[in-house]
């Protein structure tokens, strides 16, 4: 792009075609004030502030929205200017309510450093008639306070809501002196589309939008979000040795910025939560008691060492860092000689690894966010990222808005349908059936990319063979979509090159999960979709670091890179690496394990930072395994539910007490930076495990820090092989990234793929359908998904209270037409019944679930979703079938008072203080407690006073609660 040069107040700028002039002011360092502007938004021209003259122009055109040219010569303080902007000063600030020093933006707002760079003083507008309005405060949203007295008008927020988000959840009301900045029908922020992200307040100006909680702080540490696997940059704010704040890295490649409601608002909650794990627990004569490190370390020693490698497992974690992850699996593999080591992965990507490798020879995503912005055409499927993976969501809006044509393949009308082009409504399971429907579409019309095909792939003619199995009707009839659908999904990712495909679990947790990502890898090769900017498969991982544990080597059939256990050569390499005999025979994975752990045959278990009690399918199931085992060691941040099975438990650190490094799911390896000290006698994962290590005598645990351990990772695995912490200190690296001069790989096999022939592999697929349909007995399917508010097991989000009022509780969603039939209505508790056990909830009717379909997510322990999923599995990933399971919903029996009263107190367990909603529940219940109508009417009413004396009526489990709470709710 040809650049252009101009004069600004004298100074000579040169500046990229296209660059307005109040951008080649910033360049050339000279301020224009302005309150509209943000660099992450669309000229706007709104304040009218950064009016400026431009010699040969007439008037005094805004700098924000003007282009600057050649030969322009622009000044920016001249009388005319100065007395224009003084003016709309004045207008601004008669109609903005508040007291500087109370306002929590004082010295912070920019207002205020407008006000004292044009002179204003009280005296400037005390003549204009001040605004006599006053609007009401919205504190509804329990993370900011929006105080529209305090509003200008800048339209930053509604504009970033559009812009950015991509939410419109606010908008600009009104017109005139009657203007101003809401949702729908002005209503309370909380009934609003909003998402609670925060993009608008991060952006106010002014007082007008303030979170609630935050200080001013003393350092910032730059370090890598713990949440689902985008990888957003963040900084946290550290004041007092506490989190703060937490603000959005600009420069960070994976958000440019951006957060969602959990890394925004839901960090300091659970770090610096009551409940942390301080010191090591023993359990004795069945309860748990504080222990030093070294009693807790020795009685480990003494377990582990009485058993035999096959009767032991290690469980890893997606939560940890990749360093924890390597120390876990060199300890199980060196220490306990055994390749019985397993993660989540199993439970949510393990198709996506098993089926990449064998179409592409990688098992992960091919390009990356920004790459995005080059596709004309998106199919995301069995994917909701807008409630899993918001801040990407973020960036596929934007791509669409810019022009990109969206297919949205998907059972449930997630949130992307607002967006699309086309959304394919598909039966359950029937992943197979509409992609390979698909590609006899597009062979058929002959839209296929027949040289990419020819010079680039292999066994294409098997896989034509198999597409006869396809006709048109047929694939019709069994996913449930209209026939014209189908085909014109086809026909628009076929013509829309470059195209990428999106996927998360609804396409992998199924027991034909593995063909789904083989179907997506065929659907993609076909169309020649791969190796090339804009194209891609991209698998969207769960958590922040699923990626970059199975790169690790946390899995039972691989070291790191996944090189094969079974493979001589890989093993004799990590052997000489570490000195000792490895076991060739591949380990069992996590769905394995446990019903080994059930019949006795695993006996001992060491588990980082997982949840299986409420994560694992058939999770009731999972609870007996646990309670079979011999000994249990459980090493995490909080006394889990899983972790209240264990013989001992010890006390790990949170990300933002410790270095490492994750890697998201765009292959993206980011440093994780320790900001505060540890809570208590707490540990680093890999700290811990090297500890036990050295105990049981192993050589090469020896590691000074993360640093180190990335340095052994890095000589051991090709792909990590020219990274290191020195490198990381100036950005991220993906992978493969084999030596140091080599700056990552941001596309995956644009030349060649990863096989050992170069070729990408077709595969030929036969439809099955779901291990488990509805019946007479389970007329419904029901389904898992995800809560925006929440991450997996509630481990660290149900400890943030802000996201536990945003969603309180399991809800099972189920569409108005079902609700008809089972006579059931909205907000009403009732059982969801399947072959494996019965869960109790409350019903939110919602047209998002298709007929027949129910869905839940899997975050509340008051309502374990996952003692109802199938734990049939993918005979090839291992992975559960989450995604289908044969239910019934009938309505709640009545419960005794008593019943209904630990109800109540189970749906409030996660709340900080007394809630009226929870009282007015807990005062129904009391009658059996012989409380009379004004004492239960002192209990709805959370009345603190009344309510103390009461408590010895109650029976200790109650009396125990009700202390606790209203001990809270005095402070």
């Amino acid at each position: 792009m040809a650049n252009v040069s101009l004069v600004i107040d004298g100074v000579k700028v040169e500046v990229p075609q296209g660059t307005t002039v109040l951008e080649a002011a910033k360049k050339a360092g000279i301020y224009v004030p302005t309150l509209c502007y943000d660099p992450d938004l669309k000229p706007y021209g709104g304040c009218r502030l950064c009016i400026v003259e431009i010699e040969k122009m007439r008037g005094l055109p805004v700098a924000c929205c003007t282009e600057a040219t050649s030969g322009m010569v622009v000044h920016t303080e001249t009388p005319a200017v100065n007395q224009s902007r003084r003016t709309v000063m004045e207008l601004i600030m008669a109609n903005h309510k508040g007291d500087c020093l109370t306002c929590a933006k004082n010295q912070n707002c920019e207002l205020q450093k407008v006000a004292r760079y044009l002179g204003i003083e009280e005296g400037h507008f005390g003549r204009l008639r001040p605004r006599t309005r006053i609007l009401p405060i919205d504190d509804s949203n329990p993370a900011y306070v929006r105080d529209m007295n305090k509003c200008i008008l800048c339209g930053r927020c509604w504009r970033a809501c559009h812009e950015v988000t991509g939410i419109d959840a606010i908008e600009m009301l009104n017109r005139g002196d009657a203007s101003t900045v809401g949702g729908l029908g002005n209503l309370p922020i909380l009934l609003s589309r909003c998402e609670t992200c925060g993009e608008c307040v991060a952006r106010c100006p002014t007082g007008a939008l303030v979170f609630r909680e935050s200080r001013v702080v003393t350092r910032e540490v730059k370090t890598t979000c713990p949440y689902c696997a985008v990888g957003c940059q963040v900084y946290l704010g550290i004041r007092s040795g506490e989190i703060v704040s937490v603000r959005g890295d600009k420069e960070g490649p994976a958000n440019s910025g951006h957060l969602c409601v959990k890394g925004r608002f839901g960090v300091a909650g659970f770090v610096h939560h009551k409940d942390r794990l301080k010191k090591p627990l023993i359990k004795r004569n069945g309860k748990f008691e504080e222990a030093s490190w070294d009693e807790a370390l020795n009685l480990v020693v003494l377990k582990l060492k009485t058993y035999k490698p096959d009767e032991m497992a290690v469980i890893s974690s997606a939560k940890t860092t990749n360093e924890d992850n390597y120390v876990m699996q060199k300890f199980a593999r060196v220490v306990l000689s055994t390749n019985n080591v397993d993660h989540c992965a199993r439970l949510c990507h393990a198709p996506t690894v098993a089926g990449l490798a064998t179409t592409f020879g990688s098992g992960a995503m091919t390009n990356n966010f920004d790459d995005f912005s080059n596709a004309k055409c998106i199919l995301a499927l069995g994917t909701n990222a807008p409630e899993a993976h918001p801040v990407l969501a973020m960036k596929v809006r934007q791509c669409v808005r810019a022009g990109a044509k969206l297919i949205v393949a998907n059972p449930m009308e997630v949130d992307f349908v607002r967006d699309a082009d086309l959304w394919i409504r598909h039966k359950v399971g029937t992943d197979v059936a509409l992609l390979m429907g698909m590609c006899r579409i597009i062979y058929d019309e002959g839209l296929h990319d027949k040289e990419f095909i020819r010079e680039r792939c292999e066994n294409f003619e098997a896989f034509r063979e198999a597409l006869k199995n396809y006709p048109l009707d047929w694939v019709a009839r069994i996913t449930g979509v209209d026939a014209d659908l189908i085909v014109k999904a086809a026909r628009m990712y076929a013509t829309n090159s470059p195209a990428t495909i999106l996927y998360a679990m609804g396409i992998t947790q199924h027991t034909h999960g593995t063909d789904n990502v083989m179907a997506v890898a065929d659907t993609a090769m076909l169309t020649g979709n791969i190796g090339k900017p804009g194209s891609g498969v991209n698998p969207l991982r769960g958590q922040n670091n699923v990626q970059g544990a199975c790169d690790m080597g946390a899995l039972p059939n691989v070291y790191t890179g996944y090189q094969q256990v079974a493979d001589p050569k890989a093993r004799e390499k990590f052997e000489v690496a570490w000195g000792v005999k490895l076991n060739p025979t591949p380990g069992k994975t996590l769905t394995e394990i446990m019903p080994l752990a059930h019949e006795g045959k695993i006996k001992a278990m060491y588990l980082m930072g997982e949840n299986p009690s409420l994560s694992d399918a058939d999770s009731k199931h999972v609870r007996e395994a646990m309670e079979t085992l011999e000994f249990f060691v459980v090493q995490d941040i909080f006394l889990t539910e899983t972790g209240q099975y264990a013989n001992v438990v010890l006390p790990a650190t949170t990300f933002a007490e410790k270095d490492g490094t994750f890697t998201n799911t765009e292959r993206r390896v980011q440093r994780v930076r320790k900001a505060i000290e540890p809570v208590g006698e707490s540990r680093p994962d890999w700290m811990i495990t090297c500890e036990i290590a050295r105990r049981l005598g192993a050589k090469g645990f020896d590691f000074q820090g993360p640093a180190d351990i990335m340095t052994e990772i890095s000589s051991l695995t090709p792909s990590y092989g020219g990274i290191n912490y020195k490198r990381l200190e100036d950005g991220s690296l993906q992978w493969p990234c084999p030596s140091e001069d080599h700056p990552g790989t941001c596309i995956l096999h644009s030349e060649v793929f990863a096989r050992p022939d170069g070729r990408g592999r077709f595969v030929p697929l036969e439809y099955r359908p779901s291990a488990e349909t509805p019946d007479a007995e389970y007329p419904l399917l029901l389904t898992t998904n995800r809560s925006l508010f929440h991450f997996h097991t509630g481990t660290m989000t149900r400890k943030v209270k802000s996201l536990n009022i945003l969603r309180k509780e399991e809800l099972v969603a189920i569409n108005p037409a079902d609700a008809a039939e089972l006579g059931v209505s909205d907000g009403e508790m009732v059982r969801v019944i399947s072959r494996r056990g019965s869960v109790t909830t409350k019903v939110m009717l919602t047209e998002t679930s298709p007929r027949g379909t129910v869905a839940m997510t899997f975050h509340f322990a008051e309502s374990p979703t996952n003692e109802l999923t199938n734990p049939a599995f993918d005979p090839v990933a291992k992975i559960p079938e989450y995604k289908v399971s044969a239910v019934r919903v009938a309505r709640a029996a009545p419960a005794s008072s008593k019943e209904a009263m630990i109800s109540a107190l189970h749906r409030a367990s996660a709340d900080s203080v007394f809630r009226a909603e929870v009282a007015r529940d807990a005062a129904a219940a009391l009658k059996e407690y012989g409380l009379n109508d004004d004492e239960r009417t002192a209990v709805a009413s959370g009345d603190v006073e009344k309510i103390e004396p009461l408590t010895g009526r109650l029976d200790e489990r109650l009396r125990t609660w009700f202390t606790a709470r209203l001990a809270q709710a005095k402070r």
